[in-house]
């Protein structure tokens, strides 16, 4: 890493781990076919307000659900308490988030993103889900912190951004903005333009 950009950067109240802006990312559906919605051993971080937007987007993608999502969605509702302690999407036979359907083509997509892109709700899908391949840690202090979560799923991703030249911070700008705000995400730019990164 060059000298001049330190590991860890302050944007207003935010920590961040520096190869979020240096760092190269572009999701590629068509090679991974969207396993980070079905790979690993626990669900999408969630925050209490997310399970109560699952649970009113529940009717709308209903349909679209497994027969085992469904049946898991009964039993323990859309989100559980994993072995950590932290709040997340339920999942079904210890693999796939109960809102993963798939497509003809093979991959597989977030039922409550379809929706929202479709019209049919006015709300998406978890920011957790939104900001990968970046993971939030919220301290008690009221400060995040934000690191960049390098993942083998997402080979194909590299490689793309790094063909396109797109930073992980630029492929993630509008869910960045969600999360955080326009100015922040202003400021942010403003520290890579700083450190040289753009």
């Amino acid at each position: 890493m060059d000298q001049r950009i330190p590991p860890i950067i302050q944007v207003g109240d935010v920590l961040l781990s520096s190869d979020i802006l240096t760092e190269c990312f572009c999701c590629d559906l068509d090679a991974c076919k969207g396993q980070c919605c079905v790979e690993g051993d626990s669900g999408a971080p969630l925050t209490l307000d997310e399970v109560g937007q699952l649970e009113s987007v529940l009717d709308d993608v209903w349909p679209q659900l497994s027969a085992k999502a469904q049946a898991t969605i009964d039993h323990q509702g859309v989100a559980y308490t994993d072995g950590e302690g932290d709040l997340v999407t339920s999942i079904v036979n210890g693999r796939d988030c109960v809102f993963t359907c798939y497509g003809a083509d093979g991959c597989c997509y977030c039922a409550t993103d379809k929706a929202y892109r479709e019209g049919r709700t006015a709300w998406c899908k978890p920011i957790s889900c939104a900001l990968y391949p970046i993971r939030e840690k919220r301290f008690s202090n009221g400060t995040s912190g934000l690191h960049y979560h390098r993942w083998s799923v997402c080979h194909a991703a590299v490689k793309k951004g790094r063909e396109l030249n797109l930073r992980i911070y630029q492929f993630l700008k509008d869910p960045l903005i969600r999360r955080f705000g326009q100015a922040w995400y202003d400021e942010l730019c403003d520290v890579a333009a700083q450190l040289g990164i753009c």
